[in-house]
């Protein structure tokens, strides 16, 4: 490590040395208001380079070795219009002087739609080639502004919040919206597990290692935005084949002490949410909480839910370089799980439970402090350190749902305490090698992951009670399960020319996982006074680890025309096993005990464009290899002459296919533009997925030529926002075609463990109305009321088929005060 931080610092001195050595350009000019006032504290940047300076308190400004090129350059302060002008840098010319005059909005901000050189208003956009302290150039990715789109916030309504992302796969199996269920490319959506989920840049998932499931989802009202990345961010985020999803909560605002708003919104089955929040400024310290509860009886039998979350932030700025930030997050909730059905009983009324007794329970308390420090106006320091204290308990009948529950029969208890720690720390420099633009990423991870996962039996009743009835002699296991990670990554913007650029990048991982602690296992052995076979039950004591090192390789390229951007991106990925795979008692599972972890890569090459508030469109082409994939199949057990399933590394896979978005103002194409929007919006999704070979021949003959589970040949999702000055209103169309659920592409079981999800479709309407500091909304999910699942649960919240949702109706009244 000395060796290394010896070499980083060589090499920055260098860089520097260098780029002092050259003659490059100084940027100063003021920002005052439209009445001459100066403007203290704006940001004023050059957009996709990481060059960042604030005005002092006489409005003044200072870029410093700036390279030769054409760039925009963008002052920002909140309150005020954002001012962008382009500006040319070439030889011969030593600085250049730009002042800016920031203009009031006419109305609320709110209301208010920024129309940039570079982003269409349809609520999403790119991330820049930099943002942060973070490098997203030729990388494939969206940005969904959660205040541009109408949509039911107050359930975390995924199938309308994710509309404009492609190629997703979305399990609508949480009408409440506690838990968030979405894949890509082939990728298990459950708890969103193959991607790494983030909040402000630090983790929240359960385990990252060993079990990186998401119970833990932020309150969509919350949020400012959501952040998708795809499997490139596996260099500077993780090695997920699913990519980055990173949640960005709200501040508080800059211009106000304090900011009150309420939401609270009743609905269908007994739904009720209250959602309250304050924020503002106070000298150097800005401040937001919220505190959101909500209950309901759910729209199927034996679903009803509480839950209460809560989130308070404060951060110190005492200068413009350096920023300071303590974050807390509270989430707690008890749920009714209605268990899964079988494909009769699905058909036969859906919103039908024959399990009365499975309850559900998370409590989450997640820490985080994060550190922003801009040294100069090239070099920028990034520090997260994070903690989760954490548990979740799951109870009931796990038996196969072609079964009736035996009421007398004790219940099975899975409990899990997760106790993590981690600290992430990031150095970003802008430096130039001869006249062109470079842009430097070096950073470190240390992360320690600890669980204490117990399987128990706990009492015959239908009561929500988490205890296991011989907590000293477990049924089933007892495991604690530790995990630590040492990461060190780097990538680096070398610019060609002022339009081609190449962004390589690479990732050192070390990585440990390890098991300690007993399991019960049953045999057939003879009893000696009968002569007859019975059940042994013996105690099998575990403790084994596994340590593991590699580097990961990536490289993106991108060329930029006016409105458009030719993209490819190439990325090594790699998924560890996780606790589930290690040691798990399941009626409906048997796990491979040599399983072992699955490498691959993910590559993108697309066009992407938009022009300010008339079109914004990505079209773009993958291939996704997955080897070792890890995947459950259907096998018989010849004994006892029943159908299982198995999980192991059943073969390599490959997933391809078009991924396409596109959106345009239909009035502003005609030349209606009459201070109203009429936006179409079109998502479409072809894949194909398919097993190759396996190591195993008696394996082969079953899986080869097979289709990939979870893989909707066709998805197209489309909309039509209609928005006149304070009205808003939405119509949104889904549609998912068939697809397999197990690598077998069986078409039917009778415990409906395995099976197809039969192509369904759903449509959507929002709408939305703003008064001075009221705004109303209102929203039918499910408006034709069609009954389809799209998913089909081994254990928890089935086993089975997990319906839908039908018709539901919301209305929510907001008070911002």
């Amino acid at each position: 490590m000395k060796g290394i931080k010896k070499y980083i610092f060589f090499t920055l001195t260098l860089l520097s040395s260098v780029q002092v050595a050259l003659a490059q350009v100084t940027i100063s000019g003021t920002v005052v208001t439209d009445k001459g006032e100066a403007v203290e504290g704006a940001d004023v940047f050059l957009q996709n380079t990481a060059y960042l300076t604030y005005t002092d308190n006489k409005g003044r400004y200072k870029l410093t070795n700036v390279p030769y090129g054409t760039y925009a350059l963008a002052v920002f302060y909140m309150g005020k219009a954002t001012a962008t002008r382009e500006i040319i840098l070439d030889e011969g010319k030593m600085t250049l002087l730009v002042d800016f005059e920031l203009q009031d909005f006419s109305t609320e901000l709110d209301n208010v739609v920024i129309k940039s050189e570079r982003e269409a208003t349809t609520g999403i956009r790119r991330l820049q080639s930099v943002e942060g302290a973070a490098i997203y150039e030729g990388k494939k990715n969206e940005v969904i502004e959660l205040n541009d789109i109408t949509a039911n916030l107050a359930v975390n309504n995924s199938r309308q919040v994710y509309a404009k992302v492609p190629g997703l796969n979305i399990w609508e199996s949480d009408g409440a919206g506690l838990q968030l269920g979405i894949g890509a490319r082939g990728l298990d959506p459950s708890r969103t597990a193959n991607f790494n989920v983030r909040q402000n840049g630090y983790d929240i998932s359960a385990d990252a290692l060993g079990y990186p499931e998401s119970y833990y989802t932020p309150s969509t009202e919350a949020l400012d935005r959501i952040e998708v990345v795809r499997g490139a961010a596996s260099l500077q985020y993780g090695t997920q084949f699913g990519g980055l999803l990173n949640f960005v909560l709200k501040e508080g605002p800059e211009d106000k002490k304090a900011q009150v708003t309420t939401r609270n919104t009743v609905g269908s089955y007994g739904f009720l949410s209250t959602f309250n929040s304050v924020g503002g400024t106070v000298g150097a310290w800005n401040y937001y909480t919220f505190f959101q509860y909500k209950q309901g009886d759910g729209w199927r039998e034996n679903s009803q839910f509480d839950s209460k979350m809560a989130y308070a932030s404060v951060k110190y700025s005492p200068s413009h370089k350096l920023s300071v930030k303590f974050e807390y997050t509270f989430m707690d909730y008890l749920a009714q799980q209605p268990g899964g059905l079988n494909d009769y009983f699905f058909a036969d009324d859906p919103r039908q439970s024959i399990r009365g007794r499975n309850w559900f329970q998370v409590n989450w308390n997640l820490m985080a402090n994060i550190i922003d420090y801009k040294i100069n106006d090239r070099l920028k320091f990034n520090l997260r350190n994070f903690a989760l204290l954490g548990g979740r308990d799951a109870l009931g009948n796990l038996g196969r749902i072609d079964r009736i529950d035996d009421l007398e029969m004790p219940r099975d208890l899975f409990s899990d305490d997760f106790n993590n720690f981690g600290s992430e720390g990031r150095l970003i420099y802008n430096y130039t090698i001869g006249r062109q633009h470079a842009v430097a990423l070096v950073g470190a991870r240390y992360y320690n992951g600890f669980t204490d996962r117990k399987q128990g039996n706990a009492d015959a009743t239908s009561e929500p009670h988490f205890d296991f009835r011989n907590p000293d002699d477990l049924e089933g296991s007892d495991f604690n399960l530790p995990s630590e990670n040492i990461s060190i990554f780097a990538e680096n913007i070398f610019d060609i020319t002022e339009k081609f650029s190449v962004t390589p990048g690479a990732r050192f991982e070390r990585i440990y996982t390890g098991a300690k602690g007993y399991y019960k296992d049953a045999i057939l052995v003879k009893d000696p006074n009968t002569g007859l076979a019975v059940d042994s039950t013996f105690n099998v004591s575990e403790s084994k680890g596994r340590e593991r090192a590699f580097i990961f390789f990536g490289v993106g390229l991108s060329y930029k025309l006016k409105n458009k951007e030719l993209y490819a991106n190439f990325s090594q990925n790699y998924k560890s096993i996780n606790f589930n795979d290690i040691r798990v008692t399941n009626p409906n599972l048997v796990v491979d005990e040599n399983i072992k972890d699955e490498f691959g890569y993910n590559f993108d090459l697309g066009l992407r464009g938009n022009k300010a508030g008339k079109f914004n469109y990505d079209v773009s082409v993958f291939y996704l290899r997955y080897n070792d994939r890890i995947s459950a199949i259907q096998k018989k057990d010849e004994v006892n002459v029943r159908l299982y399933r198995f999980r192991g590394n059943i073969s390599d896979a490959f997933s391809t296919g078009i991924e396409a978005f596109g959106e345009a103002d239909l009035l502003d194409m005609f030349g209606l533009n009459n201070n109203s929007q009429l936006n179409l919006f079109v998502n479409v999704s072809a894949i194909h997925a398919e097993y190759l070979s396996s190591n195993d021949p008696a394996m082969d003959k079953v899986i080869a030529g097979k289709k990939v589970e979870l893989v909707p040949p066709l998805s197209a999702r489309t909309g039509l926002s209609y928005i006149n000055k304070n009205f808003k209103i939405t119509y949104q169309y889904s549609y998912v075609q068939e697809h397999f659920t197990d690598a077998t592409n069986a078409t039917l079981d009778p415990s409906a463990v395995s099976g197809i999800i039969p192509t369904y479709y759903v449509m959507d309407l929002s709408a939305s109305y703003r008064y001075k500091f009221a705004k109303l909304e209102a929203s039918v999910n499910n408006l034709t009321d069609n009954h389809y699942f799209t998913r089909r649960a081994s254990g928890y919240p089935g086993p089975g088929i997990i319906p839908a949702d039908g018709r539901t109706f919301y209305l929510t009244l907001e008070l911002k005060l």
